[in-house]
């Protein structure tokens, strides 16, 4: 594969990545918009399980040298601090 094509597909990997994170984000929102608790069940098994997914889309990501590590690692450092500051709002309401 030439080196323009792995640039493409390494720049479309991060894209879909952190849209993935960004729906992520949407979802907890709109679940706490609608007074889903953060201590409700369903609220933690949909965070774990979307967290978990995006994970392993990073991992994969990571493996085939898509992106870094290091970027796939950044990704869910900043989905988690957001969705800590998502949780802490509802919680101060």
């Amino acid at each position: 594969m030439d080196t323009k094509a792995q640039a493409s597909f390494q720049e479309k990997a991060l894209e879909l990545l952190t849209a993935d994170a960004d729906k992520i984000a949407r979802l907890i929102r709109v679940q706490m918009d609608n007074l889903t608790m953060p201590s409700c069940p369903l609220y933690e098994e949909v965070l774990d399980t979307q967290m978990f997914g995006l994970s392993r889309e990073i991992e994969f990501a990571a493996k085939l040298g898509l992106i870094e590590r290091e970027q796939g690692k950044q990704i869910l450092d900043s989905l988690e601090k957001e969705l800590s500051l998502l949780h802490d709002a509802y919680t101060d309401k």
